[in-house]
């Protein structure tokens, strides 16, 4: 028999969880990002000087890494140009919780982590809060599953 905790673990844990079909979860995407603009327009610097999302502008860009990088000033874009390692997300700005359960899903700007010193993006609030529930495990699990889940 199984519990109703069990049975919504289960659950949370597959594509279908947040509304994806796995087909569209699984299918080969570019290394970096989800589309040729960078985490949805949202200026990754933001996240770790005003600790909140802040949409950038197309008057801002940056190209890097085969995307589109808006920022929501020059100084944010100059900063991300001196290391954009330093404030891109991880898994390519794909649901970081998602990775760790081996599949790609996209994210939303309010959704987000910054976890020493690294960006980490999510599918949705929920996600987010499965994300936090183990922060290390689930890097470690997603970096084990990093670039094979790409396809």
């Amino acid at each position: 028999m199984i519990t109703r905790r069990a049975a919504l673990g289960l659950f949370a844990a597959t594509p279908i969880a947040f509304g994806i079909s796995s087909k569209v979860a699984l299918a080969k995407e570019p290394e970096v990002f989800q589309n040729p603009t960078a985490i949805n327009g949202y200026d990754p610097v933001a996240y770790f000087k005003e600790s909140k999302p802040v949409e950038g502008s197309a008057a801002n860009l940056v190209e890097w890494n085969g995307a589109n990088w808006h920022f929501s000033d020059a100084r944010n874009a100059a900063e991300f140009l001196e290391s954009p390692e330093s404030f891109a997300p991880v898994f390519g700005g794909y649901c970081a919780y998602a990775a760790s359960k081996g599949y790609l899903a996209p994210t939303v700007p309010e959704a987000w982590t910054i976890h020493e010193g690294k960006l980490y993006l999510n599918y949705n609030l929920h996600a987010q809060s499965l994300w936090r529930e183990d922060i290390p495990g689930n890097i470690e699990k997603g970096l084990a599953n990093w670039p094979g889940i790409l396809g």
